[in-house]
């Protein structure tokens, strides 16, 4: 199922989080979330891009040759990467000044849904959004604590999502030509001693790869029966999330983090905050991009 557990690059991050391929470039996208940094990894160049922002960070999702479109502290931005310039889009929670926005990706018609939290994650206080092909900007889920993992299933009918500190995976049933989701189902729970469920991503069999806060893994799981197929452990205290890279969308890239930790936790786990590599046998979904059908690549 899988080999090797390689660190591509040790980075020291403090929260490297929203991991996503650009599979027409072979690049990895990732950001640091509170040293407020974009990132550009290269495997093939073994490179890492760093573009320093005014604010946190909570994901990147790829959108046009050189724009990138991002979900931060003060709402939805653009960046041109050529000109490092960025243009805001729409803020959903300007009233919110403890809140800043956290993991997202696009779904497979082109919309970006990426969710807020506020300084604690464990205050009901965020929300889930989506960002339209239009740019308007429609709230799918409130009351969230940590809004984490996204994913779609391959025939493009399930949603799942990961409110963090509830320990678990709820599907909603999905309508990719609307965007609707509904009838919420808990699928996933986490045990006690799992840590808790961060970032996700999901392979071409529909099972889902999830990150595990506090427990040092990468896991596996069928939703249809809730259950564990796979476990792999990380070397990093605080896995933050994963996605599927490489030429044949077949190397899983995960990433962790270093805040939080103590000294001998440090010691333990040395390479916290490092972007790792596993090979696997198993194809992932791709990730997709931002598709403003609406309006002019120029506005952007």
């Amino acid at each position: 199922m899988f080999s090797n557990i390689e660190l591509v690059l040790d980075a020291k991050a403090s929260l490297a989080e929203g991991p996503c391929w650009n599979e027409k470039k072979q690049l990895l996208y990732w950001v640091d979330i509170m040293e407020r940094k974009l990132c550009i990894y290269n495997p093939t160049a073994n490179t890492n891009r760093v573009i320093a922002l005014n604010q946190q960070i909570g994901c990147v999702v790829p959108y046009l040759e050189d724009v990138l479109l991002l979900a931060m502290e003060k709402g939805f931005y653009s960046i041109n990467i050529n000109t490092e310039k960025l243009t805001h889009i729409f803020d959903p929670e300007p009233h919110l000044i403890e809140n800043r926005f956290n993991d997202g990706k696009c779904d497979p018609a082109g919309r970006f849904w990426a969710g807020s939290t506020d300084t604690y994650g464990m205050n009901a206080a965020g929300s889930l959004y989506c960002l339209h092909h239009n740019l308007s900007v429609e709230k799918k889920v409130s009351h969230v604590n940590t809004s984490n993992g996204i994913a779609w299933s391959p025939d493009h009918t399930y949603f799942y999502f990961i409110d963090t500190p509830t320990k678990k995976v709820v599907r909603y049933q999905y309508n990719i030509r609307t965007g609707d989701i509904h009838n919420p189902i808990d699928v996933i729970i986490f045990s006690e001693n799992d840590g808790l469920p961060d970032g996700m991503t999901i392979d071409e069999d529909g099972c889902l790869w999830i990150a595990h806060w506090g427990g040092s893994k990468i896991t596996r799981w069928n939703p249809s029966t809730g259950e564990q197929i796979l476990n792999i452990p990380i070397p990093a205290l605080y896995v933050t999330s994963c996605t599927f890279g490489g030429p044949n969308l077949t190397d899983l890239y995960v990433t962790t983090a270093r805040t939080r930790m103590t000294d001998d936790e440090l010691k333990e786990y040395p390479h916290a905050g490092g972007i790792f590599r596993i090979q696997t046998n198993v194809k992932g979904c791709p990730t997709y991009s931002f598709c403003n059908k609406n309006i002019g690549a120029e506005t952007m």
